[in-house]
């Protein structure tokens, strides 16, 4: 298991090459927006690859997201679990939420929105946080950019009312290596979960975590 941490960092860590791919690269040559929701929007793009053929890209445009792996003291990750309907089942998840657009027209900043999400579903405040990176959730069609964040040093929220009324949460408080053997089990299905997860283990791995470490 020590071996899949290592090879997980150093994934993480082998810089991207800087060298440009032009053969692969392609070239916005139209874009028609098919709909307009209140979270995401629908645009059919018409692109040329470097050999001039054309193609059509359907593109679901999302304003972003973040994600937040928070830890207890005890080594208990906070996670809620929900019904999620495009999919028809009921996920285990981290806390994420969507970045809001404020009254500017601008997007509300992923620490901002971190801060907020976890308040909102799980009644708890950090008083650490930590940027763990982003990625995309679907690069094969949509713009989502998820910010992952360590949330630490929590402490219960006086007077949490429980998440919004749209929003049907139940709050889980499961030991970290619980979460990661349910993971290695297939037993979250939940993409950016996994990731908080693996990432949380490799950190505790790793000795970055020290006060966790003795929770192995």
């Amino acid at each position: 298991m020590a071996r899949m941490y290592q090879d997980f960092a150093d994934c993480h860590t082998r810089p991207v090459s800087e060298v440009a791919h032009d053969a692969l690269n392609e070239t916005l040559l139209d874009q028609e927006w098919l709909y307009e929701g209140r979270l995401i929007s629908l645009r059919r793009d018409v692109v040329a690859d470097a050999g001039g053929e054309r193609h059509e890209r359907e593109v679901v445009v999302h304003p972003g997201a973040v994600a937040i792996v928070a830890l207890l003291d005890d080594g208990r990750l906070l996670l809620v679990r929900q019904y999620r309907h495009a999919a028809g089942v009921i996920c285990l998840e981290i806390p994420a939420g969507t970045l809001d657009r404020q009254a500017d027209g601008s997007l509300e900043p992923p620490d901002e929105c971190a801060r907020r999400e976890l308040a909102e579903e799980t009644g708890y405040s950090a008083a650490s946080w930590r940027s763990l990176g982003s990625f995309y959730t679907a690069p094969g069609f949509a713009t989502e950019h998820m910010h992952l964040y360590l949330a630490t040093d929590l402490t219960p929220i006086d007077g949490y009312a429980g998440p919004a009324a749209d929003e049907h949460l139940e709050l889980e408080r499961l030991d970290w290596r619980s979460a990661l053997a349910m993971a290695l089990a297939a037993e979250i299905n939940d993409a950016k979960t996994l990731v908080g997860i693996f990432w949380l283990a490799r950190l505790v791995e790793g000795g970055q975590l020290s006060r966790f470490s003795a929770l192995r």
